[in-house]
């Protein structure tokens, strides 16, 4: 069967170089020479949207809202960057315009609807546009990530990707008494751990695959840059009421750095 355009960029392989760390406009790479285990992703990092697009034509609260970003999110996964000494990978752009973590061939990578609210801005787009978006947004962010974990695995010997993730408190009428979710696809060495160390703590209440899962297409960036590579991952969602002051942000950080570096130290003894 013959490919689109679309699909074979997506399944090239990317040329790994040393990467510089350098920022660009949709994608930012935080402490690129770090040398602990683990690499860090935040795609839904800012809720930036570009001049160009008039806001989707949504105003100034869905903007600030959760389907915009995920609230709290950044300042965790800096936070973890510093105590893991770990490279951090986010985008620059509110994953309305494009969410990076859905490849090209997926409708909800630029949704039209999100909970409540209809993105005007994104509805019956041509595909001209939509590709555009993804040449622009998606590229970018994969290109950057790919190149990171390249780097880091030369420099390092082997990597660890986790990714950070907020969640709202209360979805479509309904609360979630969930605290944080550890997510993952197929590979769950790394899930497998950080459940139990969390656990042992007795702190927060935890669930796999909660709030969200394989299921929902969550796990994009775990298979295309975990999963393919044979390295260990997970994706750690957090209630981001959890996280709305630094006073919590540095609370949620210093638990998740000491059950993020238990499960690996186990992973890692497993392995040996």
């Amino acid at each position: 069967m013959k490919l689109t355009a679309k699909e074979n960029a997506l399944n090239a392989p990317v040329k790994e170089q040393e990467f510089s760390g350098k920022t660009q406009n949709v994608v930012e790479v935080i402490n690129p020479a770090g040398n602990g285990p683990f690499v860090l992703v935040c795609e839904h990092a800012s809720n930036f949207i570009p001049e160009e697009y008039r806001n989707l034509g949504l105003g100034k609260k869905a903007l600030n809202s959760h389907i915009a970003w995920d609230p709290g999110a950044i300042e965790i996964a800096r936070s973890l960057s510093e105590l893991l000494d770990a490279p951090l990978v986010a985008s620059k752009v509110s994953r309305l315009i494009y969410d990076c973590n859905r490849p090209p061939t997926v409708k909800s990578a630029v949704a039209e609807r999100s909970e409540n609210y209809d993105i005007k801005g994104n509805t019956n787009l041509s595909k001209d546009k939509l590709d555009e978006r993804a040449e622009k947004y998606y590229f970018p962010f994969r290109n950057a990530l790919s190149e990171c974990l390249g780097s880091h695995t030369r420099r390092v010997g082997s990597s660890i990707m986790v990714t950070i993730h907020t969640f709202t408190p209360v979805f479509q009428g309904r609360t979630r008494t969930i605290e944080l979710g550890v997510l993952h696809d197929r590979d769950s060495r790394m899930a497998d751990g950080l459940l139990r160390a969390l656990a042992e703590t007795g702190e927060k209440k935890v669930a796999r695959n909660q709030p969200y899962g394989p299921r929902d297409g969550v796990t994009h960036t775990l298979k295309e840059h975990g999963s393919k590579r044979g390295i260990a991952n997970v994706m750690i969602e957090i209630r981001n009421d959890l996280v709305a002051n630094a006073e919590q942000q540095a609370e949620i950080s210093s638990l998740l750095h000491s059950a993020i570096t238990s499960a690996a130290g186990n992973l890692n003894a497993r392995l040996g």
